[in-house]
């Protein structure tokens, strides 16, 4: 079997968006993240996302901070394994 190197069209952060990894599931729908700005946040999940989308420790989300508390945020993607090496490899995450 040959393996996949196909690119594909990634959703990338906004403006007001960072990546970050999901370091900690704090249960429910707050999980911790290390964002690719250096600080630690507070996740939530939200409504839309929280039963559809399995978010676990390790995962490369994309994140919007709170512009009134900095130290949290909502997630707003969550990548795949696959896409997660995709960035890595154009350079877009460590």
């Amino acid at each position: 079997m040959s393996e996949e190197t196909e690119r594909r069209n990634l959703r990338m952060p906004n403006s007001d968006e960072v990546f970050g990894v999901v370091t900690q599931h704090n249960g429910g729908n707050h999980v911790r993240v290390r964002c690719e700005d250096g600080k630690e946040r507070m996740g939530r999940i939200p409504g839309r996302m929280k039963y559809r989308t399995w978010i676990e420790e390790g995962d490369v989300v994309l994140v919007e901070p709170w512009d009134w508390q900095d130290e949290k945020a909502n997630i707003e993607w969550r990548y795949t394994s696959q896409d997660a090496d995709q960035l890595r490899r154009e350079g877009h995450i460590q």
